[in-house]
């Protein structure tokens, strides 16, 4: 994972759910304390979320001794009526980027 963003308030755009997802896209082994640092959530919002995800068909695990590796259906649609028709790697599409691009790109005054 790069840098932990720094903190926000107020409102923001994506959800928690799509966040954590991302971060796993980021990386499938990721730890669920580092998604936690990332998104600015618990590790036991994470969890939930994960389960969640999980639950309805978004995601899948296996483990391999202390470690999880995650799977992600990119075909599932998303769930809201609005997405109607948009499968979650457009989702990821949108939302993950190269690492150098992320971290050459000027940054918005």
């Amino acid at each position: 994972m790069a840098g932990v963003p720094a903190s926000h308030n107020g409102w923001t755009f994506i959800t928690s759910h799509a966040r954590v997802l991302a971060a796993i896209a980021d990386n499938p082994n990721v730890r669920i304390r580092d998604i936690a640092a990332h998104c600015r959530l618990t590790e036991r919002a994470v969890a939930r979320i994960i389960s969640d995800l999980e639950r309805d068909g978004y995601l899948s695990h296996t483990r391999d001794g202390r470690t999880n590796t995650y799977r992600i259906e990119p075909d599932k649609v998303l769930r809201h009526p609005a997405e109607a028709g948009l499968s979650v790697a457009s989702l990821l599409s949108l939302l993950l980027q190269d690492e150098t691009e992320r971290v050459s790109r000027p940054v918005a005054p």
